[in-house]
């Protein structure tokens, strides 16, 4: 039901988008004939901002991973420097829950550690809306400020870390779906004590699911049809527990490629001394106005490493194929 409202809703917007730019042509062409300077710059505007929608739409479309809709959670940490550390882990903090907002998406604070003096040690906030861990995974890393120290009475530049790590919401009511193609099932005589029926006939069941090795038998029952659903039920089970050592696996890597929050790991610089510029190291995507970006503007950084994203996945996928 979820994946069926999302492509209805994207094809909604895709029709909207199509009657904003017919109509603002209609506009422009009207305005053109008669010579009315102000209709011309409304309508261009409005093609300015459909075409400003089309590209968040076609990097949407590149949200096709398997939790990429779900919502998420956000981790930040301050790095080594005390209050000028924890400052700017808030100031993050503030920073995805503007960009949230302003996208409609509803923030939830979940834990907050805060700093000795200003800011804090650690905060976790959840996202929840259509494609919330979709846009937000590409910000996991470190982030760097450099600014003119509002805790030093010298005024010195100061050199600040924090990290950010986003995770999925995942739903840990996990139907399992089985294809019938992928099983092996036997029968076989029970053995052991059980009286003459169960000893005699052919009742119990053994299944094996062929893609994964995962193998069940059950044999408690005289009937066939409820051993076999006594099978099924233990091999969903199994598979169940196969998906959570997974999850853990996962989880684990990501915990293993979680760096030190300091020099030469960061992927983007946020410099607001001595002069204003956001780089992005991983795109080099820039923004020349930090405030905007330290507001929640973070949509074509977003943008630029999903493409990036996709990019090196298709083209390994080009290149296994080969």
């Amino acid at each position: 039901m979820r994946e069926r409202n999302q492509i209805t809703s994207a094809m909604e917007a895709v029709q909207k988008l199509e009657s904003e730019v017919s109509d603002a042509l209609e506009l422009l062409a009207m305005a053109e004939s008669d010579g009315d300077a102000a209709m011309v710059a409304d309508a261009m505007a409005s093609l300015r901002a459909a075409a400003e929608e089309a590209k968040r739409r076609e990097i949407e479309s590149l949200l096709s991973g398997e939790a990429d809709a779900n919502d998420c959670y956000i981790e930040l940490n301050s790095g080594a420097g005390g209050t000028e550390a924890q400052d700017w882990a808030e100031m993050l903090m503030r920073m995805y829950m503007r960009w949230a907002e302003k996208h409609g998406y509803k923030v939830q604070l979940m834990e907050e550690s805060e700093g000795e003096q200003a800011g804090i040690k650690s905060a976790t906030l959840q996202v929840s809306g259509p494609n919330a861990y979709g846009w937000l995974k590409t910000e996991g890393g470190v982030h760097r400020l450099v600014r003119i120290s509002p805790f030093d009475s010298n005024a010195r530049r100061q050199t600040s870390f924090a990290s950010v790590w986003v995770y999925p919401v995942v739903d840990d009511s996990i139907e399992i779906e089985i294809n019938e193609a992928d099983l092996k099932v036997d029968t076989y005589r029970a053995s052991g004590a059980g009286g003459q029926h169960v000893n005699k006939t052919e009742s119990a069941i053994r299944i094996t699911h062929v893609p994964s090795g995962i193998i069940v038998a059950c044999q408690t029952d005289r009937s066939q049809h409820r051993n076999r659903a006594t099978a099924m039920a233990m091999l969903k089970a199994r598979m169940y527990e196969a998906e959570l050592q997974r999850r853990e696996a996962v989880t684990a890597a990501q915990e293993n490629a979680k760096t030190d929050i300091g020099w030469g790991h960061q992927i983007r610089n946020y410099v607001l001394a001595p002069y204003q510029l956001v780089k992005d190291l991983r795109t080099g995507v820039e923004k020349g106005n930090p405030d905007a970006v330290l507001d929640g503007d973070l949509d074509e950084f977003m943008a630029a490493a999903l493409a990036a994203r996709s990019g090196a996945t298709r083209s390994e996928a080009s290149a296994n194929a080969r």
